[in-house]
């Protein structure tokens, strides 16, 4: 089997790679006969062709010739290549609008596509994700952009960031006043986040504690559904209920807005889930919250302020309370600053990549030597032409057209 990696095609291109080369040298040696690997010339990429190179992997511009092609992020229309077996973030199971014309092409071109969000073991758990440097990540700008926007501390970006060791280094000139923070999500992106917190020593309290005491320090209290959503009929939470029918439920989350400062959103959302808070919330004297970080960075999603994804080169943008308008950010010290880059694991590239490859080591590649595996089976979205059983209720949504 002849495995290719891609060269990023989405612009502007990421810099992560599914594997590093010495992870593919080790692969190469591990699978010798069984498994051979070649990539696809890049001048974008964190590791350079002549890294490849050094590693005893082939590099060439055309890989047609692959019989599985990996990537990261979408892959372009024009460049997919008919009849081939493709793993990539395609961005299409939530039926996002944006990439029907993907999953469109996949179908139309007998393209067996695997997700890397749809591979789960046999308890449903997600094996490979880049959650907990998206987390990381995502905490390390909340605080660049508190840092910013209130003038009392100036670090530099991530991406400036020699590796994970600099940018904890970094976060020593971290001072902060008895500011609230209020973190979602207890998932690889929340855990990530909260990695940040713990390395900037900032206090846990409880529910009970953030919304009515008075501290001298900075804190954080992390949130998990439950904590902000109720049932609509009684008031109650029940997990299983929620995640199968969020539709029956309402945000309470107003109360931990009008007492936190800082934002750091790292929890999952349903697309049938009330938001949070909605925007014409902000515009409320109640309102504190002014720095968001809104790390899962769901566009029109459960944060409201998260009018548009942001990018590295420009990462936050204000949002006016009266009016709900975006404006440049820093604009204004009245004004809510939104963070929300959609590829945040670019900023530590490197390091993002060695833990992504260390996962496809372990789950994919002994899958592919299967025959039938059942963790690929479950992840496959089409083939053939066709949409699997699994995700067969993408139906409607790729037989819509623009």
């Amino acid at each position: 089997m002849k495995i290719g990696i891609i060269r990023e095609g989405k612009n502007p291109p990421d810099k992560r790679v599914p594997f590093t080369p010495d992870q593919l040298k080790a692969l190469q040696e591990e699978y010798k006969g069984k498994l051979s690997f070649q990539v696809q010339s890049s001048s974008s990429r964190a590791f350079s062709d002549q890294e490849f190179i050094d590693a005893g992997i082939q590099v060439f511009e055309d890989i047609s010739d692959s019989d599985v092609l990996f990537g990261v992020k979408e892959v372009p229309v024009e460049e997919l290549i008919e009849g081939k077996t493709y793993f990539f973030f395609s961005h299409t199971i939530k039926k996002q609008k944006n990439n029907r014309k993907l999953l469109q092409a996949v179908l139309h071109k007998n393209i067996r596509l695997i997700d890397y969000e749809t591979l789960k073991d046999s308890d449903g758990n997600r094996v490979v994700a880049f959650g907990r440097w998206a987390g990381i990540i995502g905490a390390y700008n909340a605080f660049w952009t508190y840092g910013k926007k209130t003038g009392l501390f100036d670090l530099k970006r991530a991406n400036d960031c020699v590796n994970l060791m600099d940018l904890h280094h970094e976060l020593s000139k971290v001072q902060l006043p008895p500011v609230k923070i209020v973190l979602t999500g207890s998932g690889r992106v929340g855990n990530g986040a909260l990695e940040i917190l713990k390395s900037l020593n900032i206090r846990e309290v409880s529910i009970h504690d953030f919304l009515h005491l008075y501290f001298e320090e900075a804190v954080f209290v992390k949130l998990g559904s439950a904590d902000y959503y109720r049932r609509k009929s009684d008031g109650a939470f029940d997990k299983e209920e929620f995640y199968a029918f969020p539709e029956r439920y309402e945000s309470h989350f107003q109360k931990f807005a009008e007492a936190g400062e800082m934002l750091i959103v790292g929890g999952y959302w349903d697309a049938d889930a009330p938001r949070l808070f909605e925007m014409k919330d902000i515009a409320s004297e109640d309102f504190q919250l002014s720095v968001i970080a809104d790390i899962s960075c769901d566009v029109g999603g459960a944060i409201p302020t998260t009018v548009s994804s942001s990018t590295i080169r420009e990462p936050v943008y204000d949002i006016d309370r009266q009016t709900g308008k975006k404006l440049p950010a820093f604009g204004s010290q009245t004004s809510i600053s939104v963070m929300a880059i959609d590829n945040l694991p670019c900023e530590l590239p490197r390091e993002a990549s060695h833990e992504f490859g260390l996962q496809l080591t372990k789950w994919v590649i002994p899958a592919l030597m299967e025959e039938n595996a059942g963790i690929l089976e479950r992840a496959t979205i089409a083939r053939d032409g066709d949409l699997t059983i699994e995700f067969i209720y993408l139906t409607d949504f790729v037989s819509e057209h623009e």
